[in-house]
């Protein structure tokens, strides 16, 4: 492989907010016909949710995907020669079945579905997903094209390698020509980094596919269209219909179709974001797929730059997206967030370190025109007050103790007086107008917790008239689901100066916390301020129990048949009718902590607490059995470990202390007790797999929880 551009982090950040663009753009009317987008929207040039009643930031497939199943990489120690059965691990430890990250239509009918059962039931990729056990139709779906960027920008002028990646990561839930188109996706958006002729990336994508194949001449006869009638792409578009349509290959979105749309955008969209899109869009089909798809090779190919020419597609956006997956603690979060994952995983595979801008503060600002989801409050106390950019700090930066290139959001605020504030914030938790999110679930877990500290460092511009009056705040989900403010310490900047903010978090009666902030009150008048970066660190300090709404249960990570909140001493409840149910909450990064509930069993095979949780496959669990033992287990995809065990006195109904404590170091420190004896049991896992977030667990049966504690170990 070749070495990383000198541009790399900058090439895959377009090529992640390209995708999301895309989706976003394409969502609204996926599956509409051409001929009914032309009648009811017209050519689609810009977004078109508002005028379909949709949100702009949703959960899809084609973002979920495109982000967890590339996690193979990092879960497996960096090396390049991944498997397609390690892939399938992947899909098994991070998908919930029926809600999360896929469209589960059914075996026969969704083709994800289909191989998920077949992983799930012991069938080994690429067995999987193969045309011998699933069928042709079923196997050529669109599903390993829309999911395949993510493994082509781990591979930056490396066609060769991103196409065998495709290729491996297609095999596990599709076969033949869905595997082909993802490799010529997947080829050209390698080649992209290093490659500004669009056909030249053609003709090299194409080397890596059979001649034979559907899709090789399919890349032809578009080609072909295009030098017939090179301005008119409604033309070929209709040839394309005719020749590659629907009507032409089986089930209900199938690769081919689609796989022409996207060349279509591409030949005809003279290399401009905005037409490629709006093309790939009015064409119809599969909309936010292939919009995603032609969205993502273009900003990798053209950068940042590309994107800004024309509409303004990025800051409605604000870098948001969401990763539904059983580990909750990565669904929220943003475009320079995961561009960082991305970026990484390739460094360490060519055995470079990785990078953490800002010391690794979750909000570093670190890319070009990143805002990190951080969006302006529209309340009648804030609306119009505040305005938002990505910048240079420049000559500021020397006060700040900073370099001169030093990123940065520049909050610029008007008119703020008394009952006037400016507020800037983003989401730690899912936000209010996702909590019913349609469509695809959005399962997630907050990523701030009580107890937690957070650390900033704002900068007031040296144009100021008056002391900037600043301070952070974080709202969380009160009674009824209401956003309740909690405001940290005011500090007053006076013009050019900095300022180091430190605020640890208070308790909040275990409700989730939804968002954290930045604001400028009192009467600072008219300015600006710069939020260099934010972060937190440290264990919650926490206890999670029945807090009132929706949002509170909505924390945590649902991997159960029945799992509800209620009031009393044993609010959780997990009702699992076959196999092992779980619920988890927190983040995968947390070590060093100490996790304790009570539980009872009402009919269970086993009841149990669960830390260091990386996913439903990747954990640690504190098991009580009805023949009399406590077992401490830890469990890595299909290895399961018991590391200590001791017995107790098993009754129904009979409440049991459980706690259990995670070390840096692999120690694992637990202990039972039933009110007359305690237990103690311990155990080491590998040092690399000490952390994670913490949950229950309920085998075959019904069980009742009392309120979750943490705090540090």
């Amino acid at each position: 492989m070749s070495s990383l551009p000198t541009d790399y982090e900058e090439r895959v950040y377009a090529g992640v907010l390209g995708k999301i663009i895309g989706v976003y753009l394409g969502r609204p009317f996926e599956g509409w016909t051409n001929a009914r987008i032309e009648k009811e929207l017209g050519e689609v040039w810009y977004y078109v949710h508002d005028k379909l009643g949709k949100p702009l930031i949703v959960t899809d497939d084609d973002i979920s995907g495109t982000f967890t199943f590339p996690r193979t990489f990092p879960d497996n120690n960096n090396a390049y020669d991944i498997t397609p059965e390690q892939v399938g691990k992947t899909w098994l430890n991070y998908l919930i079945e029926n809600r999360t990250v896929l469209w589960w239509g059914g075996v026969g009918v969704s083709t994800e579905h289909t191989a998920y059962l077949r992983l799930k039931h012991g069938v080994v990729p690429p067995a999987s997903g193969s045309a011998e056990m699933n069928g042709q139709v079923v196997a050529e779906q669109i599903g390993s094209q829309i999911f395949i960027d993510g493994w082509a920008m781990l591979c930056p002028g490396d066609p060769d390698k991103a196409a065998a990646l495709a290729q491996k990561a297609a095999s596990v839930s599709h076969d033949g020509e869905a595997i082909y188109g993802a490799q010529v996706i997947a080829a050209m958006e390698a080649l992209a980094f290093v490659e500004s002729d669009l056909g030249r990336l053609l003709d090299q994508a194409v080397t890596y596919i059979p001649r034979a194949s559907v899709i090789w001449k399919l890349i032809h006869d578009i080609r072909a269209w295009h030098e017939e009638e090179p301005r008119n792409w409604r033309a070929t578009l209709r040839k394309i219909e005719e020749a590659y349509g629907y009507d032409t290959f089986g089930g209900g979105c199938h690769m081919v179709p689609n796989h022409a749309v996207i060349i279509l955008a591409l030949l005809y969209g003279d290399d401009d974001f905005q037409k490629s899109l709006m093309i790939a869009n009015t064409a119809g089909w599969d909309t936010d797929c292939n919009s995603g798809n032609v969205g993502c090779l273009l900003g990798i190919k053209n950068g940042l730059t590309g994107l800004s020419r024309g509409a303004d597609f990025r800051t409605p956006v604000a870098d948001r997206l969401y990763i539904p997956t059983a580990d909750g603690g990565r669904a929220i979060t943003d475009a320079a967030t995961v561009t960082y994952e991305l970026v990484n995983s390739a460094r360490a595979m060519q055995g470079l370190r990785p990078l953490a801008p800002n010391n690794g503060m979750q909000y570093h600002f670190a890319l070009p025109g990143s805002l990190q989801g951080f969006v302006t409050e529209d309340s009648s106390e804030s609306a119009g007050t505040t305005r938002l950019e990505n910048v240079v700090l420049g000559a500021l930066a020397e006060g700040a103790g900073v370099a001169a290139d030093e990123r940065a959001l520049k909050l610029s605020y008007t008119g703020v007086a008394q009952g006037r504030t400016a507020r800037a914030a983003t989401a730690t938790f899912t936000p209010p107008d996702a909590l019913n999110m349609p469509g695809y679930n959005l399962i997630a877990s907050p990523r701030l917790y009580p107890g937690q500290t957070l650390r900033a460092r704002a900068v007031a511009d040296d144009t100021n008239a008056r002391l900037a009056m600043i301070r952070l705040y974080v709202r969380y989900y009160g009674k009824d689901d209401k956003l309740e403010t909690l405001k940290g310490p005011l500090t007053q900047l006076a013009p050019g100066e900095f300022a180091n903010l430190t605020w640890q978090l208070p308790d909040m009666d275990g409700c989730p916390i939804a968002e954290v902030g930045i604001k400028v009150g009192g009467h600072s008048g008219e300015g600006a301020i710069y939020l260099d970066w934010l972060g937190w660190s440290g264990i919650p300090e926490a206890v999670l129990g029945a807090s009132p709404g929706k949002a509170a249960q909505q924390a945590w990570v649902n991997a159960a048949d029945h799992f509800s909140v209620r009031g009393g001493d044993f609010p959780f409840r997990i009702v699992q009718n076959e196999g092992t149910g779980y619920v988890f909450q927190g983040c995968n990064e947390w070590s060093e902590y100490s996790v304790h509930t009570d539980a009872q069993a009402h009919l269970a095979d086993t009841i149990g607490l669960v830390a260091a949780v990386r996913g439903l496959r990747r954990h640690v669990a504190l098991v009580l059995s009805p023949d009399g033992a406590a077992r401490l287990v830890w469990t890595h995809d299909d290895q399961r470990v018991v590391l200590s065990d001791a017995s107790i006195a098993w009754q129904y109904d009979h409440p049991y202390r459980l706690v259990m404590s995670v070390h840096s170091d692999g120690r694992i420190t637990a202990s039972v007790e039933d009110g007359d004896s305690v237990q103690l049991l311990e155990g080491n896992i590998p040092v690399e797999q000490a952390h994670g977030a913490i949950g229950l667990l309920t085998t075959v049966g019904n069980a009742s929880f009392g309120p979750v504690g943490i705090e540090p170990a």
